[in-house]
């Protein structure tokens, strides 16, 4: 018998392997174990994780194996056992204040609820075993030399399991645990050996986890036990992806990523714990009365013209008609775009790990500098010791008073400007796509605003602005003949889970083709202008100088890279956005003053976190050496 039309076969006729089964099998257990019988389970392209009463699943392959079995099971057990023995409000009311602590609170309590699964039924442990084998190969925990590429957070986990389930740490973490199981044994042994007794309790348990850290030196982290906060803002891991409804209000509540889904992300990237508390802090600080800051003469007197008496440049544009300044989401419908995004995280999975290690470093130094710097001699506040003294002797004398000033960085806003253009084709635009994203996502952690940007052409060898120039009759020295394509990704007021699919769009075919990148300068330029943070910072990665075969072709050789040269000068020397280069495979040092060059795409990530932690590096100390003398000497 022939088969039926659209029937799936393989060559003899013979039935393609349907998942069906499985998936149905896979969502009956999830459901049964977490005791939610209206749990809905979607297996998909994106990350596995939970949001709401929705699971998410990585699609089976058509010829399903043993191990992807095991390893898919792993990860439905971990976010069910997640559901079925998680508190939030006791999670909430027990959770530490600062972020290392707080990474180690959110492994372990997931480590807590896998165990207590582990310890009931055999296959459960031996499905989280695969998974957690799977997870750490994939972020490349096997290669790992030193204890700085060894999250303490997952070494601590895995000695907990340990603890708890007596199952040793999985073949591809044994090193990692090595590197730290003599010091947390010499620290905070005899309290993880308490840790047991209380493995089905979460608030009694979490009271022993707290001593663990106190232990482990950690105790300023702690803060207070009782904090009143949202349960909800505690669950959310750090990895907001969108709800396939795209209801804003499902998004909002409370999304929370299992520990599973950090099979693709680095465990130390979750240690924020929680990306809507996050975007809450970051609207918090935009909306803050920045008047104190500028009362401070000269301190907001930047120019916004700040090109008004540039000499002219002989760069000119045939026509403006065709260009294009253009959303990603005008370009690529949704479902496209979630394809590309999925193909985009397939190809960075053994990469996320080390891009979020340095990512995190570079939230720990941001963290780290918000209340660093104290301002002195003020009439109120908290009283400064070091006044105790005029203070006892002239009680109503002013200026005895001190107040730690908040991020110094918090006026801020960061544009990523990506070179879209066809020689980034392959690793380069892809391993840039993956930073820029987690880039975003870190900064904004931070209450820093994040704008991605592309910039490429909509046509090969000119478009319809060299069609227009032949229809003139061809005049000569037209200038650029082509048509521009500048797409925005994601603008600053964006948070950052609404704009992550957008960055799929770099995946798409035909795409990428010839950049010409001073006037891509120029427009991202004058969109931070716009802006209205006090700090500006532009930071242009490219693989190598402007080409476009149909404007050279009709201009001087070095038309295009004469113009960049211009505008980069300007901006350097006039305006104040602060400007930073990346280049990929070619010098980029010739133009800008203040540039790397990186030979491997995948060292991109560690190049950008380098930059820009330089960059808020520079601003402490010069917020700190200016404003402070300032204020001191206005209340003199």
């Amino acid at each position: 018998m022939a088969p039926r039309p659209g029937h799936n076969s393989l060559p003899g006729n013979k039935p393609a392997p349907s998942t069906e089964p499985f998936k149905q099998s896979v969502s009956g257990t999830m459901r049964a174990i977490s005791g939610e019988p209206e749990l809905e389970v979607i297996f998909s392209g994106d990350r596995p994780g939970l949001s709401g009463m929705s699971a998410r699943l990585p699609e089976p392959s058509r010829k399903i194996n043993p191990r992807e079995i095991a390893i898919t099971r792993g990860l439905s057990d971990s976010i069910a056992l997640r559901i079925a023995c998680h508190d939030k409000a006791v999670h909430s009311k027990n959770m530490p204040q600062g972020p290392d602590a707080r990474a180690i609170f959110e492994a372990v309590e997931q480590a807590r609820c896998e165990a207590v699964g582990a310890r009931r039924m055999q296959g459960v442990a031996d499905n989280l075993s695969v998974m957690l084998d799977d997870r750490f190969r994939k972020s490349g925990a096997p290669d790992i030399s030193s204890r700085e590429e060894a999250p303490l957070q997952d070494a601590l986990s895995l000695l907990v399991r340990e603890r708890l389930t007596g199952a040793k740490p999985p073949e591809s973490a044994t090193k990692l645990v090595d590197m730290w199981r003599g010091w947390i044994e010499d620290k905070a042994g005899a309290d993880l050996d308490r840790l047991e007794a209380e493995v089905e309790d979460q608030n009694s348990f979490a009271a022993r986890l707290r001593d663990v850290l106190k232990s482990l030196d950690m105790g300023d982290e702690l803060g207070d036990h009782d904090q009143d906060m949202d349960p909800e803002e505690n669950e959310d891991q750090g990895n907001n992806d969108e709800a396939e409804s795209g209801d804003d209000s499902e998004e909002d509540s409370g999304e929370q990523e299992a520990s599973p889904q950090e099979m693709e992300l680095s465990g130390e990237e979750q240690e924020s714990g929680d990306t809507e508390a996050a975007e809450a802090d970051m609207e918090d600080f935009a909306d803050q009365d920045m008047s104190e800051d500028t009362e401070e003469p000269g301190e907001s007197d930047r120019p916004d013209t700040p090109f008004s008496n540039r000499p002219e440049s002989d760069y000119r544009v045939f026509t403006t008609q065709f260009d294009e300044t253009i959303t990603a989401e005008e370009l690529c419908d949704m479902a496209e775009l979630d394809r590309l995004r999925g193909f985009l995280d397939k190809q960075l999975t053994h990469l996320q790990g080390a891009v979020a290690r340095l990512a995190n470093r570079l939230q720990r130094k941001l963290m780290a500098q918000q209340n660093r710097a104290w301002d002195f001699d003020l009439e109120e506040g908290l009283l400064d010791t070091a006044r105790l003294t005029r203070a006892v002797t002239d009680p109503m004398a002013p200026l005895a008073f001190k107040q730690e000033r908040d991020t110094n960085f918090r006026d801020t806003v960061v544009t990523l400007l990506l070179d879209n253009s066809g020689s980034m084709r392959g690793r380069p635009i892809t391993v840039a796509a993956t930073c820029a994203d987690i880039l975003a996502r870190t900064l904004e952690r931070c209450g820093v605003k994040v704008e991605i940007l592309g910039f490429t052409t909509k046509a090969w060898k000119g478009g319809q602005s060299r069609e227009s120039w032949i229809g003139a009759g061809k005049p000569p020295t037209p200038g650029r003949l082509n048509d521009l394509r500048h797409i925005i990704y994601k603008s600053a007021d964006a948070p950052w889970r609404r704009a992550r699919r957008n960055l799929g769009l770099m995946m798409r075919e035909g795409l990428l083709k010839e950049n010409i990148d001073g006037e891509a300068l120029l427009w991202a330029h004058d969109r931070l202008m716009a802006r209205p943070e006090q700090r500006r910072i532009l930071m242009m990665i490219s693989d190598g100088a402007p080409v476009d075969d149909t404007t050279l072709s009709v201009n001087p050789g070095n038309y295009l890279e004469r113009h960049l040269r211009y505008v980069i000068e300007e901006i350097e020397t006039r305006s104040p956005v602060e400007l930073i280069a990346i280049g990929i495979g070619h010098d980029v040092t010739r133009y800008y003053r203040r540039a790397v060059t990186i030979v491997d795409a995948e060292e991109l990530a560690g190049a950008m976190t380098d930059q820009l932690a330089n960059l808020f590096d520079d601003e402490v100390d010069t917020s700190f050496n200016t404003r402070g003398r300032r204020r001191r000497a206005g209340h003199r």
